[in-house]
């Protein structure tokens, strides 16, 4: 079964990548890892893409699917 996303749809979960990925990279900035051995907090690159890809799916939970 396919399931297809409106444009809504998929404009909501790009502004969660959008607003993960800053998120991400302020967490890493104003947070981040003293001792470099964390997996995601270590490096800018690996906590903005967690937090986008969070943020994708988090703003993804809130499409509504058409009946």
């Amino acid at each position: 079964m396919r399931i297809k996303m409106t444009k809504k749809a998929i404009l909501l979960t790009l502004i969660g990548v959008v607003v993960g990925a800053v998120a991400g990279y302020a967490y890493y900035f104003y947070v981040g890892c003293a001792s470099g051995t964390c997996a995601i907090t270590s490096k800018p690159l690996n906590s903005t893409l967690y937090g986008s890809l969070m943020g994708g799916l988090l703003f993804n939970l809130f499409v509504k699917e058409k009946s």
